[in-house]
């Protein structure tokens, strides 16, 4: 799930790995972009968060929904990207947009995909190449089927509310999860029953993750024992795939 930049590096040259630009900005729709051109892995492909990684809003169904599988599983190929390919995803946000792609892919059915641990930030402090050239590369078919027992809709959420066997952690920040300076939702608050957990608590001073029995101790003690289930989420369901 997760590699350092130097062990991807090792792979650059390697045609079975593919490296996947997701860096974004809520607040500036072409900030990733601008950023890819300026510098990036080499072989990148460029995957922006409401092209590549949502589907159309209908006004029902959030910010962020999820686009229809055959629509990404297209997307995927035309990206050269096959069910052979060693997927490693890099933001440069602390990993939120690259855990969107890394959850999709799983989501599909797709398991060899991982978050550079630490993102571009962790690449450039390694002072590993970088490029602003485009990468060529011929489109591949990409084959995938939706995992049911990885996403949850709302009624599902709802059904469960007072079910004592499971548990809804809201990856937002605290402030909004206590339902104050809300500027992204139409209504501020949060799921009743839910526990935060804000993503970035996932990390360490340095941008990489926790080491895993750290992380593992965290979370034993936010579900306070082994729930049934567990629900990830948080405002469009982008934040929720880091935790």
């Amino acid at each position: 799930a997760l590699i350092s930049a130097t062990d991807a590096a090792e792979h650059l040259r390697d045609p079975s790995w593919v490296f996947c630009d997701c860096r974004h900005d809520l607040a500036d729709y072409s900030a990733g972009y601008r950023a890819y051109r300026s510098g990036h892995i080499p072989g990148a492909r460029f995957l922006h968060l409401d092209v590549d990684l949502s589907g159309p809003k209908t006004g029902l169904n959030g910010r962020h929904p999820l686009p229809h599988p055959a629509t990404f599983c297209l997307r995927l190929g035309a990206l050269g990207i096959d069910n052979s390919k060693q997927v490693v995803a890099y933001d440069d946000s602390g990993g939120p947009f690259a855990a969107r792609l890394w959850w999709m892919m799983r989501w599909l059915g797709h398991q060899n995909v991982a978050v550079l641990d630490g993102g571009w930030a962790a690449w450039s402090r390694a002072k590993l190449p970088y490029t602003v050239e485009q990468p060529q590369f011929p489109s591949a078919m990409f084959a995938g089927k939706p995992q049911p027992q990885l996403s949850i809709d709302s009624s599902q959420v709802l059904a469960q509310l007072t079910d004592p066997h499971s548990k809804i952690i809201d990856a937002r920040a605290p402030d909004r999860f206590r339902g104050e300076n809300e500027t992204l939702d139409p209504v501020a608050g949060h799921i009743p029953g839910a526990t935060n957990r804000f993503f970035k608590s996932n990390l360490g001073e340095d941008g990489c993750f926790k080491p895993q029995a750290v992380l593992r101790k965290e979370f034993e003690a936010l579900v306070n024992g082994t729930p049934q289930s567990v629900i990830h989420q948080c405002g469009s369901g982008v934040t929720a795939c880091h935790n």
